[in-house]
């Protein structure tokens, strides 16, 4: 009798408060997803290349763990509470027939474990399936291939997640429950007050309203001219006057709703009520309100600027060479391709690449002079008259300095142009083709420069005519970006060789055939390769080499660091406030149902109530996630003017339009919500279409 007591009562919790429980299964998935991230194909990958950032970023994981233990644990307390108050009656009614405070204790803790169980019993698997299928989907997309991969369960993640879930809720159970069975009868029998508050005169609110507005513009200008990150003092204060300039302006908002119930049409079905309901919500709520809408602040500028950013990376330079060979003897440099060959055939490797080829760039070797080498005033005469512009003064400024320029050999660049599936250059003897790398360079100042190359500007080398012709080239010369020239010229062979005079360095490429790759993966392939050339040592024949995982790795751990923490943080925020304003929003409604019962005896429809029901959650929901919209759009830029680098910044255009589209999206999610809170309140109402006799 007791257990199906305590089975009833838990199972009609959960039907009654389901998105409560919905949130808590979202939030094991979320615990052990970021707690078994060591065990996915892709950081175990990476541990070879970038074992000391990748240990760095598992060092943060228990940070994130403990910190979202906390955020949690005062969600569960909110919820909980809600749902006990809502009982009090009930609880009254129990020990008004006998039944011991001891037994009631007992009871509610059974029934917050079978809750709790059931919980773990769903989230853990899905949890499991979840993570194995991330895994397979990321090695899939940064070419590891499946074939290798073994299902793994991480044991201390599994173990973690049960014992801080199931720690939380008990520390909100012990507190609350003890709170209830300590109450006297008739406290627990007698009806709690609404807790109105008293109004505040009009002007009130609206001067709090403005300086919520002032506060807020005063934060994003900080952090989008990147004051913010200057020192920690000033991290605080833009803080500071977000969360304030928040929480003033849902403070001050009800004087803005009370405009527009007095503006609205009157004659409209219940127009006054449900903005005197708005009203009277925010009046009680607006902290929260506040709260909730920093959350989901935070919610859309971690997953804007973090999938922002991985995107980007994952948009970088298209990958041509998978390896690059260079010697570090002093040997003539005609004879390092030939020794690059000759090892690589001496232990049957060289079957293993489709392609090998040189990569020959030097300096100016025609004259010891530095000064005056090359001569461009035409092309900066010609920058000069564009319109002023932040690219045009960067071009300025960086080919200012452009007097003895890197030159690189035609035939090989043109190798590189085939293998990379470009057009090759054609270059008389009197003509050059300018390259820098794209790190130096954004979209606007390559269409700046090439419309000055195309009228073919005439320059002056060792003073020698040449004319600079064709577009920007800007592929990568060896694999790993190790090169980085801000500024080259292209020659024709024989004018390489001549300006060079036979000084030159050589760089071997290679790109692995179809058949070392086929059945395994790419990375895969490289990987094994790298093991392959460190066990024949080319350190002998001195010789080294670098392989395209060095760069992949690089940009791997910031794609990973970025989107999978970001994400986890951004899924917890939205949890936590979407929980925070349903659950209020339907423990408000049951406290002023008699409101509605009123409604339904003066003639009130169904379709009427639930209506207005629906507008009070737009509202209620509504403005939260739109002033977080607003303010995620500057929280964004903020980010990306505090954490990227110099470099990076110049894609923060593709950065945005990505952050951009993830918060659109979001927002989209959002209105999903409010959809099952709607239909959450359409059930709740349809229980009170009866009217009730009072006695």
């Amino acid at each position: 009798m007791f257990s199906d007591l305590i089975f009833r009562n838990s199972r009609r919790s959960r039907k009654e408060n389901g998105l409560f429980f919905s949130s808590l299964v979202i939030s094991i998935v979320a615990f052990y997803i970021i707690l078994s991230i060591s065990n996915q194909d892709v950081m175990v990958f990476l541990k070879k290349m970038e074992s000391d950032a990748v240990d760095r970023l598992l060092l943060m994981v228990p940070v994130f763990y403990v910190m979202t233990l906390g955020i949690l644990f005062f969600l569960i307390y909110f919820a909980c509470k809600y749902q006990l108050q809502r009982r009090r009656h009930e609880f009254g009614v129990y020990l008004m027939m006998g039944m011991g405070r001891g037994r009631l204790f007992a009871m509610l803790l059974a029934e917050d474990l079978v809750s709790s169980v059931l919980a773990l019993a769903i989230g853990l698997p899905v949890a499991v399936l979840l993570s194995e299928l991330i895994s397979l989907v990321t090695a899939k997309l940064v070419g590891m291939g499946i074939i290798g991969h073994q299902f793994t369960l991480s044991l201390p993640a599994l173990g973690l997640t049960v014992a801080g879930f199931l720690a939380i809720k008990l520390a909100a159970f012990l507190i609350l429950s003890g709170q209830i069975s300590c109450q006297e009868i008739g406290s627990l029998l007698a009806d709690t007050p609404h807790g109105a508050k008293k109004q505040k005169p009009a002007g009130v609110y609206a001067a709090a309203a403005v300086c919520g507005v002032l506060l807020l513009a005063a934060a994003y200008a900080m952090a989008i001219r990147g004051a913010a990150w200057q020192s920690a003092k000033m991290m605080l204060l833009t803080l500071l006057s977000g969360m304030m300039g928040t929480i003033l302006l849902f403070y001050g908002m009800r004087a803005f709703i009370a405009l527009l119930v007095r503006a609205g049409n009157a004659n409209r079905k219940l127009h006054v009520f449900n903005f005197r309901q708005i009203q009277e919500n925010v009046i009680r709520q607006s902290t929260s309100m506040a709260i909730s809408s920093l959350l989901i602040l935070a919610a859309l500028c971690c997953f804007g600027a973090g999938l922002g950013i991985a995107g980007t990376n994952a948009q970088g330079d298209s990958h041509v060479m998978d390896y690059t060979f260079d010697n570090y003897e002093d040997i003539p440099p005609e004879e390092i391709f030939p020794k690059v060959q000759t090892v690589l055939k001496e232990h049957q490797l060289e079957g293993c690449f489709a392609q090998l080829f040189p990569m020959r760039l030097g300096n100016i070797r025609t004259t010891d002079e530095y000064e005056g080498v090359f001569q461009m005033e035409s092309v900066m005469n010609a920058l000069a008259q564009r319109p002023e512009s932040r690219a045009r003064d960067i071009l300025l400024n960086n080919l200012s300095y452009v007097e003895k320029p890197y030159v690189i050999c035609l035939s090989d660049y043109n190798k590189l142009l085939e293998l990379a599936g470009k057009p090759t250059l054609n270059l008389r003897p009197d003509e050059a083709a300018v390259y820098i790398s794209a790190d130096f360079m954004d979209a606007e100042r390559i269409a700046m420069l090439n419309q000055i190359l195309a009228a073919h500007p005439e320059t002056q080398l060792d003073g020698h005519t040449l004319y600079l012709t064709g577009n920007l080239q800007t592929t990568n010369l060896v694999t790993d970006r190790s090169i980085t020239l801000s500024f080259a010229l292209i020659l024709p062979d024989e004018q390489f060789f001549y300006n060079t005079q036979g000084r030159y360095s050589v760089y071997v490429n290679g790109i692995l055939s179809q058949e070392t790759t086929d059945g395994v993966g790419f990375m895969s392939a490289v990987s094994a390769m790298n093991d392959q050339l460190d066990r024949i040592g080319l350190e002998e024949s001195c010789l080294r080499y670098e392989s395209y995982l060095q760069n992949m790795g690089r940009q791997l751990f910031y794609m990973v660091a970025a989107s999978y923490i970001t994400s986890y943080l951004a899924i917890i925020f939205l949890v936590v406030a979407n929980t925070i304003m349903g659950v209020q929003f339907l423990m408000s409604q049951r406290k002023t149902g008699r409101r509605y019962q009123t409604l339904v005896r003066l003639g009130a429809g169904y379709e009427t109530i639930c209506q207005s029901a629906r507008k009070q959650i737009s509202w209620f929901m509504g403005l939260p996630v739109l002033v977080a919209a607003v303010s995620s759009l500057f929280g964004v830029k903020a980010l990306f003017a505090g954490i990227l680098s110099s470099y990076a910044r110049d894609a923060q255009g593709k950065m945005l339009v990505i952050s951009a589209a993830v918060i659109f999206l979001l927002c989209v999610v959002e209105y999903l919500y409010m959809s099952v809170i709607k239909r959450s309140s359409d059930r709740y109402l349809l229980t009170l279409m009866q009217p009730q006799r009072e006695e």
